[in-house]
């Protein structure tokens, strides 16, 4: 019944999606606002975060049905709510939102690639993105690897595809320098280029956060090896984007464990690519009986970690 109720885009399965994600959202802003009492203040946080979910979800659909990352299902759309739910919680932040969406923003450029239009400019706006998402978190900076990949991936691979992207990335950092050399605050651009690396897996070891990488992981992996065989077979642009898709993945896995300040929210720069690959494998079940199981399995598992965990 789940696998018949999302297997087409229809608004109806996005609103049902946006309550579900709704009654986590009101938990978890009741338990971190309004434990003690209800200002106004703290009703007006709870809106404007909640705009930045609702943004973050428009461009993760808008990225995916621009792209043709999925077919014509709910599929990712669903996995992607499911596995924000998990940690809602650690969410609850300006900060990580706003870089969420910023890295949207930089993504839907990079799966943009496939076509043949604008693609300078496309270079360009992937690489302004990525500036603006270094100056907030430097070690995004991993991220630039994709910009080539993709450009590679599409045949694209110039003099001119090579410089542009640098051209975009360099455009924020100098305007930002510029205005800190303005009222003499330059050592903070420095700051930008201290990177503080550290590889420690030892916050990852909490239960919450094992079964949660664990899970995705294992499901995407299966994903990626039962799809790949079908998607490498043919000589078409989604083949490509599988390809980002994979390297996007892996990247950021790279990105979490490097990241200095684990608090489990960094998580959701992986679950972009890994809830379309997910939303692939699971288009490949064909009997509805194990469809509608895996994706009970997702929500159960969505709920324990979100209300009990």
């Amino acid at each position: 019944m789940l696998a018949n109720f999302l297997n087409k885009s229809k608004p109806i399965n996005f609103i049902g999606l946006l309550i579900f994600f709704f009654i986590g959202f009101l938990f978890c802003i009741y338990s971190a606002f309004f434990t003690e009492s209800f200002e106004g203040n703290k009703i007006i946080k709870s809106i404007l975060l909640l705009f930045l979910f609702l943004t973050i979800f428009f461009f993760y659909n808008f990225v995916i049905t621009k792209n043709n990352l999925t077919q014509d299902n709910t599929y990712a759309y669903f996995i992607f709510t499911l596995l924000t739910m998990c940690i809602l919680s650690e969410l609850i932040n300006y900060k990580i939102l706003t870089l969420t969406i910023i890295y949207l923003l930089f993504v839907r450029k990079i799966y943009s690639f496939r076509s043949s239009k604008k693609v300078l400019e496309k270079l360009f706006d992937s690489g302004f993105w990525l500036g603006i998402f270094f100056m907030l978190e430097p070690l995004s900076i991993l991220l630039f690897v994709l910009i080539y990949v993709g450009s590679y991936l599409h045949k694209k691979i110039t003099l001119h595809t090579l410089l542009v992207p640098v051209v975009g990335f360099i455009t924020p950092l100098f305007v930002y320098f510029t205005y800190l050399f303005w009222y003499d605050k330059t050592e903070e651009f420095e700051n930008i280029f201290k990177f503080d690396i550290l590889f420690d897996i030892k916050f990852y070891s909490q239960t919450k956060y094992f079964l949660l990488i664990s899970s995705i992981l294992f499901f995407t992996l299966c994903a990626i090896f039962f799809k790949s065989a079908k998607a490498l077979s043919v000589n078409n642009t989604f083949r490509k984007n599988w390809v980002l898709l994979i390297y996007n993945f892996l990247i950021l896995i790279f990105f979490s464990l490097l990241i200095p300040q684990k608090n489990g929210s960094e998580l959701i720069f992986i679950l972009f690519p890994a809830s379309i690959i997910l939303a692939n494998g699971v288009e490949l079940i064909q009997k509805p009986v194990f469809k509608n199981s895996i994706l009970y399995l997702f929500i159960i598992g969505s709920i324990i970690s979100c209300f009990l965990l």
